[in-house]
């Protein structure tokens, strides 16, 4: 009986790294060893990257938001504050967007929020 040496699975394993691999410089993607090693890295880094996109996301929101704010003569904590009391529930990413494009309306949002931290 011959040796059963799991020969197909192994390939096909190495296989799917050297596929992941592809694009990457010199050994990295060639070499089984060397690329495993980057493949791995890879997937750790996309894997933290996902996470970190949406923290940066919320940062530039933010300053963008407190770029448009402070040219109307307000902060960003005193606008955020006068729109939760104005039970006005947008999230950052449309209020920096409303900034860029809008800001008929998101001069309003300002006096609206004006008008709240007054009373």
């Amino acid at each position: 009986m011959s040796r059963a040496v799991n020969g197909t699975i192994s390939r096909k394993r190495r296989k799917k790294v050297l596929r992941m691999a592809k694009g990457f410089r010199s050994v990295r993607s060639r070499a089984y060893r060397k690329a495993r090693e980057s493949v791995e890295h890879a997937l750790s880094y996309a894997y933290r990257d996902r996470r970190a996109r949406k923290r940066d996301f919320r940062r530039l929101w933010i300053a963008r938001i407190n770029a448009a704010v402070r040219a109307g003569g307000m902060t960003y904590s005193q606008f955020m504050h006068g729109l939760k009391k104005a039970n006005v529930e947008l999230d950052r990413k449309v209020l920096s967007d409303m900034a860029i494009h809008n800001e008929e309306s998101f001069n309003a949002l300002m006096e609206t929020a004006r008008a709240q931290l007054s009373n």
